[in-house]
């Protein structure tokens, strides 16, 4: 199974996902989509699965420094601008399983995950 996380290396919540990864074994390809980008298509797949009030962190500072007509009438297509623009507005971390993905760390999500 190849799996890949991506997010931000300096991020904290990433930072706990990598060392769960690493102590239980499992390998995986780290993008880090501050510095690589990310592609519409992985951003349209990940809002198609888990919806893009998942997806987009609103909760970041990045989001949250946004003018109010940035913010307002959010559906799938802008946030997509938005996260495509300025990466750091999506959910940290994404796990690509290959089948599906999982948004966020939690770490009883992946183990059962990748048992």
């Amino acid at each position: 199974m190849n799996i890949t996380l991506y997010g931000i290396k300096a991020c904290d919540t990433m930072k706990k996902a990598r060392t769960w990864l690493e102590e239980h074994d499992v390998a995986y390809a780290f993008h880090d989509y501050k510095a690589s980008a990310i592609d519409r298509a992985s951003l349209e797949k990940w809002c198609d699965e888990h919806g893009w009030e998942t997806v987009l962190n609103r909760a970041g500072t990045t989001f949250r420094k946004l003018d109010d007509a940035q913010k307002a009438d959010l559906d799938q297509a802008r946030a997509i601008e938005l996260m495509l623009a300025q990466p750091s507005m999506i959910k940290r971390p994404v796990l690509d399983l290959g089948d599906r993905t999982l948004v966020g760390f939690k770490p009883d999500l992946y183990a059962a995950a990748l048992r």
